[in-house]
C-alpha cells in the first residue's frame, strides 16, 4: 500500500470552535477516510481545549513522511502570539490564523499536501486587526494570483455556486458583469468535472430581480447581462437552465432537472442550502490551482469551549476533498 495522501487541516480562530472540532476526528482519520489528516494549530492549544472538554486525545507532532497511527491526531505546531481563551477574541492572534492557512497553501502548492480543509475563521477580528480580509476565498484567491474564483456550497442534495460572494447587496448589481458571469459558468462548469466527475454538468442559472425580471418590468439584469451569456454558452455545448425566479429554483421539480445552482448572490442561494444541509454542509473553492474545501458555518465563540459543537461538516469536508483527491489527475 503507498502512502496515504495528507490533508492539511486548519483549525481557524483559536478562540471560536475549530479547535474542538478538529479534537473530535481523533481516530476517525486513517481507515475511514483513508488518508493522513494533518491538523494545523498551536499544540498547546489542542492540550489545553481537550482537557476542558475532558477528550481523550493522542497529540503527537508530525514531522514530514510520518504515517498515521491509530487514535493519534498529527499537529503540525504553529505557536499562537497569545494565549487563546474559549470565547475570547483577540486581533493578537489574527496573524496566527493567518500563518495556519500561508503555510497549509504552500504545502498543498508544493506538493506536500494533497488538499486542504478549513475550519471557521473570524473576519471581524482579522480585520481589526489591521489586516483587509473579507473570506477565505478572496484570500486564496489573491495568494494563488489566480484572477477569479467561484464559492459553492454543497449539502443536502444541493450544489450552490455563487456569482458574487461577500458583497453588500446594494453593490451586486454592478458586480454582475457578462465578463464575469461567463467566467464563473466556466469555472463552475469545468470544476464539476474535475472535482465531481460530472463532465456534463445540468446548470440551473438564477435571475437576479424578483420573477426574473419580469420581461424587464422589474429590472433588465436579465435581459441585457445573463441571458445573452447563457446563449453564448449554449451555442459552445453547455447546458445552461435558466435564468429562472429565484423563489421557486429550489423547488424539486425544478432541482431534478439540475446538478447544481448558481446564484446571483450570497443570500439567494445559501439560505435554501443551508435550511437543506446546516452541520453537515461544505463550501468548495472552484478555479483554485489546489483542492479546498471548508465547513459550512462560522466560529461560534458563543459555544467554544462548551462541548456543544457539532463536527459534521469538518467531517464531510476533510470526506469531500479525499474524494477530490481520488478524482484528480
Amino acid at each position: 500500500m503507498g502512502r496515504l495522501p495528507v490533508i492539511a487541516v486548519t483549525s481557524g480562530e483559536p478562540a471560536g470552535i475549530g479547535p474542538e472540532l478538529c479534537l473530535r476526528l481523533t481516530g476517525a482519520v486513517a481507515p475511514d477516510f483513508a488518508a493522513q489528516a494533518l491538523f494545523f494549530a498551536d499544540i498547546d492549544l489542542l492540550r489545553t481545549r481537550a482537557r476542558q472538554l475532558k477528550l481523550e486525545c493522542r497529540l503527537r507532532i508530525w514531522e514530514a513522511g510520518m504515517p498515521p497511527e491509530s487514535g493519534a491526531l498529527d499537529v503540525l505546531h504553529l505557536p499562537l502570539a497569545k494565549v487563546s481563551h474559549p470565547g475570547q477574541l483577540d486581533p493578537a492572534n489574527a496573524r496566527y490564523v493567518l500563518q495556519l492557512l500561508d503555510r497549509a497553501l504552500d504545502g498543498c502548492r508544493g506538493g506536500e499536501f494533497a488538499a486542504m480543509v478549513t475550519a471557521p475563521v473570524h473576519k471581524g477580528i482579522i480585520n481589526d486587526a489591521g489586516v483587509a480580509f473579507t473570506g477565505h476565498t478572496e484570500y486564496l484567491a489573491e495568494k494563488t494570483a489566480t484572477r477569479q474564483v467561484v464559492m459553492m456550497l454543497a449539502g443536502g442534495g444541493l450544489r450552490v455556486a455563487l456569482a458574487t460572494t461577500h458583497l453588500a447587496l446594494r453593490d451586486v448589481p454592478a458586480a454582475i458583469t457578462q465578463v464575469s458571469l461567463e467566467q464563473t459558468l466556466r469555472i463552475l462548469h469545468a470544476d464539476m468535472g474535475r472535482k465531481y466527475g460530472i463532465n456534463a454538468p445540468r446548470i440551473l442559472v438564477a435571475g437576479l430581480n424578483p420573477h426574473a425580471g419580469e420581461n424587464g418590468y422589474l429590472g433588465r439584469e436579465e435581459i441585457e447581462i445573463i441571458s445573452p451569456v447563457l446563449n453564448r454558452l449554449r451555442a459552445e455545448g453547455m447546458t445552461l437552465i435558466g435564468p429562472l425566479p429565484a423563489d421557486t429554483m429550489f423547488t424539486p421539480p425544478l432541482l431534478a432537472q439540475g446538478d447544481c445552482v448558481l446564484a446571483m448572490y450570497h443570500d439567494q442561494g445559501l439560505t435554501a442550502l443551508k435550511y437543506a444541509s446546516f452541520g453537515q454542509g461544505i463550501n468548495v473553492t472552484l478555479g483554485l490551482p489546489i483542492i479546498r474545501t471548508s465547513v459550512d458555518h462560522g466560529t461560534a465563540v458563543e459555544i467554544a469551549g462548551a462541548g456543544m459543537a457539532d463536527p459534521g461538516s469538518l467531517f464531510a469536508a476533510v470526506g469531500q476533498a479525499i474524494e477530490m483527491v481520488r478524482r484528480s489527475p
